[in-house]
């Protein structure tokens, strides 16, 4: 199948020679690296090392969340997404959400995930300028924005209150991530999947969430009414759901599993 679709790759577009897109795979590189390519529910988005290759289980749950929410034009939701990597969240909500009812901002601290995430909502047709206007939007837009989520003023520069928060952070843990196999390890950022710096105390994967939920409890960052959806590790949901509770005072949670039976995101509604 793999190579089936390095074919459909070669006749599609400028890519290399075939013998030379197999001996990259034959190396281990990711077939989403070679191919340029991933789909993402009925996108297909540009993919490029070493920015985070979109899974499956992200996938998923982005369409139930799409699924939950029915905003207009006339009642349009302000969406963050933080850690947005490729920009894959915002723009499936964007794609999915009718014209006008969704202004989307993505935060990553790497500036080649903020290349690939403007390019890709170039592929998708989503606007990635802010309006000037104030006036409702004809289209959706999404807004790539280079920051580090422990500095807030880089939020505060994003018209904060939010109505979905999203992330799906680095949350593997140091051991874990030894374990990883080398198409993952020598490709993708360890930035985007190391869930702790090197010098923490703690290697349980959870520094982000940390880091997340003192972000929520700024003044202003939520609407009454707000859901924050955080992708989690394995064993990793209950933990996450006590620091929504307990650090941002987010009560009203739930946690979901994906396809594969796995507690994969916790959901808190404001």
């Amino acid at each position: 199948r793999e190579f089936k679709w390095m074919k459909q790759a070669l006749i599609a577009s400028h890519a290399p020679t075939l013998p030379a897109m197999l001996q990259r795979r034959l190396s281990g590189e990711p077939l989403q690296y070679i191919l340029g390519t991933t789909p993402f529910g009925p996108l297909d988005l540009l993919t490029r090392p070493p920015t985070l290759i979109p899974r499956p289980e992200t996938e998923d749950w982005t369409l139930r969340l799409a699924d939950m929410l029915t905003p207009t034009p006339l009642r349009p939701l302000s969406v963050l997404d933080l850690c947005t990597g490729t920009g894959c969240i915002p723009l499936l909500l964007c794609h999915l959400w009718p014209p006008g009812s969704t202004r989307a901002h993505g935060v990553d601290i790497s500036q080649d995930a903020i290349r690939l995430a403007t390019d890709n909502a170039a592929r998708c047709n989503v606007p990635s300028f802010q309006p000037s206007s104030l006036t409702p939007y004809s289209q959706n837009v999404f807004v790539p924005v280079l920051g580090d989520l422990r500095n807030p003023d880089v939020f505060k520069r994003l018209l904060p209150p939010f109505d979905v928060i999203t992330a799906n952070p680095p949350y593997i843990p140091k051991r874990e991530y030894d374990e990883l196999s080398l198409s993952v390890k020598n490709y993708e950022d360890p930035a985007a999947l190391l869930g702790d710096p090197p010098d923490s105390e703690e290697q349980d994967g959870l520094t982000f969430y940390h880091l997340i939920s003192r972000l929520l409890t700024q003044k202003g960052m939520l609407r009454d009414g707000s859901i924050v959806a955080l992708e989690v590790g394995q064993a990793q949901a209950d933990a996450v759901e006590g620091i929504l509770q307990q650090s941002a005072g987010l009560r009203n949670t739930q946690v979901w599993k994906d396809p594969w039976n796995v507690k994969r995101v916790v959901l808190a509604r404001a």
